[in-house]
């Protein structure tokens, strides 16, 4: 084989070479970017998931806190009730107690009378 053709072959080799490094590169690069999409994806993913675990999470605590607000309101309920019969039931022994005790002392007036 002469010199030229072997330079030649030479030359066309390194053309190969950088051909195939080139490739390699730009698979690299695509990999690369395709890699980082994905990896946004995932991340994206993830923050809906996050979100949507919040907004599960808040609902709940706020069913929670209407539901004790709810029994809380119905045991006020239920002692302003107790506390207005007893109310009641003592008003009515005050007022008992006072014609009583009115009648009583009337009765000594008259008695010293």
């Amino acid at each position: 084989m002469a010199r030229p053709e072997v330079l030649d072959g030479i030359k066309q080799a390194e053309r190969e070479a950088e051909e195939i490094r080139e490739e390699a590169r730009t698979d690299r690069d695509e990999r690369i970017e395709e890699a980082r999409e994905r990896a946004e994806e995932i991340r994206e993913e993830a923050r809906k998931e996050a979100d949507a675990l919040e907004e599960q999470r808040m609902t709940e605590a706020r069913e929670e806190i209407e539901s004790d607000r709810q029994e809380i309101l119905e045991e006020g309920e239920a002692e302003r009730e107790a506390l207005r019969f007893r109310a009641e039931t003592q008003r009515e022994d005050t007022v008992s107690y006072v014609v009583d005790r009115f009648v009583d002392r009337t009765e000594e007036i008259d008695a010293q009378t």
